[in-house]
């Protein structure tokens, strides 16, 4: 079996207050086989974690790196990729991930449990680091229940995991559709319609929330609070009043009060998740009608997902990495890394994972100051 987290903090042989860049390796002890996963909805930065894990592994402990392709299922079945100093080079500013991606669950197989514990065993993994955000975290926090030795690394472009300020991945998506928002203003006033933004985000607006403050939408529509089509309507009207056009941004997962305009392919994935869309197009028809103006809505879609990470992502995700190599070698397990104000800190991954990071009332509240 894997080793099992103690949570105690030993020091490897290393004395305290020592820089362990200077300080040799001591015993064959602290040389350990560690695999990397990344699970769920693929996002910018992925690839600067696997890079600092693999340089921090390899180069301060002399760690045998070992990456399972396409997430779960990679773990699953031991579909494997040796992760050496060279397969790392030139992965900072590499959207995507080059270990693959699936929203595979292992405990919705039949045996997935048993499975992923005996590969782990077999290939000799001594700890592993999943990272992805409350699906691939929550198989996570199961396994180490179990006596794996996981430590996890938040991601995801929504930023609605629970005990981290923020994940990496969301700066690049809003930045993305901030940019879309800016080009669409110019096109809207030229055509004297209203264009309606469709951003990702199932259950939390943040998404919609930073792009509309950011690109200065004239409305955004979250999943947190229903909202009142009269009164979308009625700020449409006032922005055309002005001389201008009105840009509203809605996640996918908002709905009006009167639970219309609800859509969904009714298709669901492992995890029990229905996929949303539409919400965009309906929206635009029912402005459309009733202001009497043209309406177009635009889908951005997985355009949020892809391309090279922002500055901000790429370092946040190379200090998560660098983190979660400190915390593995520290004998920690059953945890999270995780940003709180400037500093990177340690969090439990039941507390990550146990609920969703809404966007609360308040923060709701300064961008309606802009509506209309």
């Amino acid at each position: 079996m894997p080793r099992k987290g103690s949570g105690a903090v030993p020091t490897c042989g290393i004395m305290a207050g020592a820089n362990p860049a200077t300080v040799p390796l001591l015993d064959a002890e602290v040389r350990m086989r560690i695999g990397i996963l990344t699970g769920g909805g693929d996002c910018p930065g992925l690839n600067a974690v696997i890079r600092a894990v693999v340089r921090k592994g390899i180069g301060e402990h002399g760690d045998e790196l070992v990456g399972f392709r396409d997430g779960w299922r990679g773990v699953l079945e031991g579909d494997t990729v040796p992760l050496d100093l060279a397969a790392v080079r030139g992965l900072l500013p590499r959207g995507g991930t080059v270990l693959g991606t699936s929203r595979t669950n292992p405990y919705a197989v039949d045996g997935g449990p048993e499975r992923v514990l005996a590969t782990l065993d077999r290939l000799g993994i001594d700890a592993l680091i999943p990272i992805g955000g409350e699906d691939t975290l929550g198989v996570a926090t199961r396994l180490a229940e179990a006596g794996v030795t996981v430590v996890g690394v938040p991601k995801t472009i929504d930023n609605d995991l629970d005990a981290t300020d923020y994940t990496f991945g969301f700066d690049t998506a809003v930045g993305v559709a901030m940019e879309a928002i800016d080009r669409l203003h110019t096109t809207g006033d030229s055509h004297h319609r209203t264009l309606v933004v469709e951003v990702m985000g199932r259950h939390a607006g943040w998404i919609a929330l930073h792009a509309g403050m950011a690109g200065g939408a004239n409305v955004v529509l979250i999943p947190e609070k229903p909202f009142d089509i009269d009164a979308v309507v009625g700020h449409c009207l006032h922005r055309f009043e002005s001389g201008f056009s009105p840009i509203v941004v809605v996640s996918e997962g908002a709905a009006p009060k009167d639970g219309g305009l609800m859509l969904s392919g009714g298709e669901k994935d492992a995890f029990g998740h229905v996929r949303l869309g539409g919400i965009g197009a309906a929206l635009a028809a029912v402005i459309e009608e009733r202001t009497n103006r043209e309406a177009r809505a635009v889908v951005l879609g997985h355009v949020q997902r892809g391309g090279t990470p922002s500055p901000f992502d790429r370092v946040l995700a190379t200090r998560f990495g660098l983190a979660a190599i400190d915390a593995v070698h520290d004998g920690q397990s059953g945890i999270m890394v995780a940003l709180r104000g400037t500093d990177i800190v340690r969090v439990r991954l039941s507390e990550a994972t146990a609920q969703l990071k809404l966007v609360p009332p308040e923060r709701y509240a300064e961008a309606e100051v802009f509506f209309g």
